[in-house]
């Protein structure tokens, strides 16, 4: 039996581990958000194996998870960075866009960031990715620096154990109520 890395995710891990933490949630009551599957349409398949082997987005998708957190409507997407600077081009204007009109009914939107080189996880607040996203529409940066972030959103990657964003909602919840 071949022996797991533990330096940095790999591949899908991210969203498998987001997986295991919705299932967790789910489980004990705590929150009911599930995985939005991309649409394809398949043009080629392996028949013999079963598998597709070519096939295009049927239309854009909008983020990786929706659904509640104790009759709050929450939305997120999941973005792995290798360096330390996040290039916003990541981050795709019907995303955005569906972001902020999920804002505007009460959600709460969100993106979970895994940086690879440093091993921690990072939720950014839709209000600071709104900022991020307009200084790139105004001319400044394309990205942003692992430095310009909030660093009470910062947490380190636990192996094997689930990734506590309620945490993170309830912070952000919150800072929120502060403004």
């Amino acid at each position: 039996m071949g022996t797991w890395n533990s330096r940095g995710l790999r591949g899908s891990t991210l969203e498998e581990l987001l997986n295991h933490t919705n299932e967790r949630y789910q489980e004990k009551g705590l929150a009911l958000i599930q995985k939005i599957p991309t649409p394809i349409t398949p043009v080629k398949i392996d028949k013999e194996h079963r598998h597709i082997t070519l096939a295009y987005f049927e239309k854009i998708s909008t983020v990786d998870y929706i659904g509640a957190v104790q009759g709050i409507p929450v939305c997120f997407d999941a973005k792995e960075c290798a360096a330390d600077t996040f290039p916003m081009q990541n981050v795709h204007e019907h995303q955005l866009q569906f972001m902020e009109k999920f804002e505007k009914q009460d959600g709460i939107a969100f993106l979970m960031i895994y940086f690879t080189s440093k091993d921690i996880l990072y939720y950014m607040r839709f209000q600071e990715l709104k900022q991020f996203w307009n200084r790139a529409e105004t001319g400044g940066r394309k990205s942003f620096r692992i430095e310009e972030l909030t660093p009470q959103f910062f947490f380190p990657l636990q192996r094997g154990n689930m990734i506590p964003y309620l945490n993170y909602i309830q912070k952000d919840l919150e800072l929120r109520e502060d403004h």
